[in-house]
């Protein structure tokens, strides 16, 4: 092997920081480099996103006849199944490499191992994989949706102090403060899609879209959850086409933008929609309220993590809360794992995820 453990280890991270800002959802995050024989860089890559080359064989096209007898590292382990492009692990042995440094096995079935199994079979040393926390935890939303077949779920909010979304008369804007708004935007930013219920639609009217200087193009697609009652002809949201998922077909928009995913008493079957929407190559998606969905999305075990923005204000009286629904004893609850509390301007952001059995 042309490299250490503690030396794949470093240029692994040193491919993962390359990767960091590539949004190639549905496809994963991937960097890779090309060391030649005597350990020098002579290729890189980031995979951009579907149809566009693995980030192996980028690399490995930079590097060109440098990369034979040397060592590819890839953050994570090389495809051997045809898609939109072919199997990494032929251009790899093509390549002529000697070795290469895995960060993280792909949790995809038509890969998982296989693909370290074939480079092994092929006579090509395989290192690893020696990264797996840090790479999984540098694209979450991909594992979570190869394990689950759904997106990872997280469910943003802005609270005063005494835990009210709103003021009895809906009105919302603005309990938190502008850093924290800020903050919001970025955070959807990264989403691959936004997700609100049909009463936020009706009482809100919001566009749902990043409003940063630089916001990227084209914004995270909206996804709009609807409920019994007919949904409202004119709304901002209409003009980005986004997907409605309803308990029955609607003539709001059009048959290609819905789903119909019918569950008890009229509502939408969550866990049958947040399948349809893994189908459709959402991986991350925001929950942006309001009540109804974000208590639906709890009760159904789909909220994978939650953000937040507790602001430096106090309702002194009863609101809207986060979720709706009755909490009628303290056994009904669950617990959490906060894993970050931050102050963003006056306000407080908190990172929370719910405990799991096996947590």
């Amino acid at each position: 092997m042309g490299t250490t453990t503690g030396e794949g280890r470093r240029l692994l991270r040193r491919a993962l920081k390359k990767a960091a800002e590539a949004r190639p959802h549905p496809n994963p995050r991937v960097g890779a480099l090309v060391m030649d024989p005597g350990g020098q860089l002579v290729g890189t890559g980031v995979h951009q996103g579907p149809g566009s080359p693995h980030a192996e064989t980028l690399a490995l096209d930079e590097a060109g006849s440098r990369a034979k007898g040397g060592t590819l590292i890839t953050t994570l382990e090389p495809c051997v199944h045809s898609g939109r492009t072919p199997p990494c692990v032929d251009r790899i042995t093509g390549a002529g490499v000697a070795a290469v440094v895995v960060g993280a096995d792909d949790p995809d079935r038509r890969v998982s191992g296989r693909g370290r199994a074939v480079l092994e079979e092929l006579g090509i040393e395989v290192a690893g994989p020696l990264l797996t926390e840090e790479v999984e935890a540098a694209d979450p939303a991909y594992f979570h949706h190869r394990r689950t077949g759904r997106p990872r779920f997280t469910l943003k909010a802005a609270v005063t102090l005494d835990g009210w979304t709103a003021a009895r008369d809906g009105t919302s804007q603005w309990i938190s403060g502008p850093a924290a708004r800020r903050d919001g935007h970025r955070l959807r930013a990264s989403a691959d899609g936004v997700m609100v219920g049909a009463g936020t639609l009706r009482a809100d009217d919001p566009r749902l879209t990043v409003r940063l200087e630089g916001a990227r193009t084209p914004q995270p697609p909206a996804v709009v959850v609807a409920g019994r009652a007919r949904l409202p002809a004119v709304r901002k949201l209409w003009e980005r086409r986004p997907l409605v998922i309803a308990p029955q077909p609607t003539d709001v928009v059009p048959p290609d933008l819905q789903v119909i995913a019918p569950g008890g008493d009229g509502l939408v079957d969550l866990a049958l929609a947040a399948r349809a929407l893994g189908e459709r190559g959402l991986l991350e998606v925001l929950v942006e309220g309001g009540p109804r969905l974000a208590g639906g999305m709890w009760s159904a075990g789909l909220i994978d993590r939650g953000v937040f923005y507790m602001a430096a204000r106090v309702a002194g009286g009863e609101g809207l809360p986060v979720m709706s629904g009755a909490f009628s004893t303290l056994s009904a609850s669950r617990q959490a794992i906060i894993e970050d509390v931050q102050k963003v301007g006056e306000d407080l952001r908190i990172e929370w995820r719910p405990r799991r059995e096996s947590a």
